[in-house]
């Protein structure tokens, strides 16, 4: 059953603080524009600042569709999910604000020694209603670890920022912020997106761990995959041939038949 908050009650956010992703849902104000979903994760990176107020940091990607819609019109709605313990599903109604990377705001709630490699703007949202439903279909996931994948391509695209003199109007092809100005100036809608990033004059500073862990999946090739599948074919066939000659075994025994076939 649906229940409604004009504010987020202190156990929810308790439960925010534990989840390791979130969803963030936006739309334009076109009836003929992309409405856009996005999958958030990364540890420590949402963030509660009072039962009104929340914030996460947008690190960079291919599009640039929240920040084009929030600038438009504001609205956003931010979604979590139990996958472990008892089901919920959470949703956050807000209006959201974007602070670009570069500005005093941004640096307010994302000084250098905290930002994540390729953080673009931190987005605040102003929470009007909180809303928690049962969440009885969500399936039940057990958590590994958080990717560094995109972390670790951010940190050595922003290399090249870093390594720029700063005396040149040119910036570096290669950097973080070339790939803002090819990537991130547009919605797929044309709405603008970054506005002041891509030219700001702040060095990105690099505090992510290099030597940290790389958490891979472990692939199985298919020609292993064929192998395993073989073998428990085989293991499966032994078994239902033993149980098979058990019970006729016994069938034979119990209607006094099982001596006809003997010598």
């Amino acid at each position: 059953m649906a229940k409604y908050y004009d504010e987020i009650p202190e156990s929810l956010i308790e439960w925010i603080k534990k989840q390791h992703m979130f969803w963030v849902a936006s739309a334009p104000l076109s009836p003929g524009g992309h409405v856009n979903l996005s999958p958030k994760g990364t540890a420590d990176c949402f963030h509660v600042v009072n039962s009104r107020r929340v914030w996460y940091q947008d690190l960079t990607g291919s599009g640039v569709e929240t920040i084009s819609h929030i600038r438009e019109n504001g609205r956003v709605t931010v979604m979590f999910n139990a996958f472990e313990g008892p089901p919920r599903i959470l949703r956050l109604y807000g209006i959201g604000t974007v602070y670009e990377y570069g500005t005093q705001e941004y640096e307010s709630f994302i000084p250098p020694e905290t930002r994540k490699p390729g953080s673009r703007a931190a987005i605040v949202i102003d929470v009007y209603q909180c809303q928690t439903t049962c969440g009885f279909a969500v399936p039940i996931y057990g958590f590994v670890t958080h990717r560094t994948q995109l972390l670790r391509m951010s940190d050595n695209v922003e290399s090249f920022d870093r390594a720029s003199d700063g005396t040149s109007a040119e910036i570096d092809q290669k950097g973080i912020k070339a790939y803002w100005i090819r990537k991130n100036l547009r919605s797929l809608d044309g709405l603008p997106g970054l506005l002041t990033a891509p030219d700001s004059k702040v060095k990105p500073v690099s505090v992510f761990d290099k030597e940290g862990p790389r958490p891979k999946l472990h692939h199985i090739s298919p020609r292993r995959e064929n192998r395993l599948s073989s073998s428990a074919n085989i293991a499966i066939g032994f078994a239902l041939g033993a149980f098979a000659t058990t019970v006729l075994h016994r069938v034979l025994s119990d209607t006094g038949k099982f001596g006809m076939f003997s010598t």
